[in-house]
């Protein structure tokens, strides 16, 4: 059996992830309620990742096992979810998923 954040993630490694989520939530156009809800849940992240490994067993048949991991592991930090919302309402970057407005 694996173990859950058995090593820290490097930052290359959640940078990775952040900017993922973050292109995932502008291509669906996004932004405003996923700032909000971040911003409003700041304090619990610690919470909310502990509560993704309860609810692992139910996860990791969608998604795998190293993606639940990676994700729980980079949202235990509250320092990430402000690196995201930062990436969220920075309006200059481009979203790599979006198509150039013609």
């Amino acid at each position: 059996m694996e173990q859950f954040w058995t090593e820290a993630l490097s930052e290359d490694k959640a940078d990775a992830l952040l900017t993922k989520v973050a292109d995932q939530i502008k291509r669906r156009k996004m932004e405003v309620p996923a700032v909000f809800f971040l911003e409003m849940h700041k304090p619990l992240a610690n919470v909310g990742a502990s509560a993704t490994l309860a609810f692992s067993p139910f996860i990791i048949p969608f998604i795998g096992f190293d993606a639940v991991n990676d994700y729980s592991n980079l949202m235990r930090k509250r320092e990430n979810w402000e690196r995201l919302i930062q990436l969220l309402e920075d309006k200059t970057t481009k979203s790599a998923l979006e198509e150039p407005s013609a």
